[in-house]
């Protein structure tokens, strides 16, 4: 039985009890380092994720006969393992549990509805900016190569600069900071983060 369940934007305060009780009954736990470190006491097997997905493919499919729980930030079908996990041993063997991804933790501590706003995500993947553009409530989940600085250049490029985006830097985290910034004054390097951005505040 694979499981993967969404940990939340960080720790395990956000994760939901059906996340908890599926590692609780894992006898093999997959994450990254960080996620793996959140259970010191788990005692079956595990395995340390980083870029070496076609490695853990094999590995979970030389372990059908027991029980794998996949630890994925935030939400595991938001631009997650899930996805993948899904796509390469089909819906009928995986299970997946939801968990609150990054967008939806900054839209809460924001006070920012989501109807009407359009996901996507920079983290590994290039961006269509002229799509970006034409939408006037995005969500947008970035990486190192392309986070809001190198977003708002990109906006200020096709004449939005006028926009908001509201910055969420560390996530749930004790130094969670979430920035109010015009995109034209957008500059500055931000730590692990998810970003929104409006046509208006």
């Amino acid at each position: 039985m694979l499981t993967v369940v969404g940990m939340g934007p960080s720790g395990l305060h956000l994760m939901t009890p059906a996340a908890r009780d599926a590692v609780e009954r894992a006898e093999a736990l997959v994450g990254g380092k960080r996620h793996l470190q959140q259970f010191p006491t788990f005692r079956g097997e595990t395995f340390a994720l980083g870029a070496n997905v076609s490695a853990l493919l094999d590995w979970i499919a030389s372990r059908q006969d027991k029980h794998v729980v996949i630890l994925a930030s935030g939400d595991p079908l938001f631009y997650g393992i899930g996805t993948r996990m899904v796509a390469h041993f089909g819906i009928a063997r995986v299970r997946i549990i939801p968990g609150i991804s990054a967008v939806q933790y900054l839209c809460a501590q924001a006070g920012i509805d989501m109807n009407e706003m359009w996901l996507t995500s920079s983290h590994g993947r290039s961006v269509n900016f002229d799509e970006l553009a034409r939408h006037n409530k995005v969500a947008m989940v970035t990486d190192g190569l392309c986070g809001p600085k190198d977003i708002a250049a990109q906006l200020v490029a096709r004449g939005k600069g006028q926009r908001w985006m509201v910055i969420g830097e560390n996530l749930a985290m004790e130094n969670e900071r979430i920035h109010w910034l015009p995109v034209s004054e957008v500059s500055a390097d931000y730590e692990m983060n998810a970003v929104v951005i409006l046509d208006e505040r």
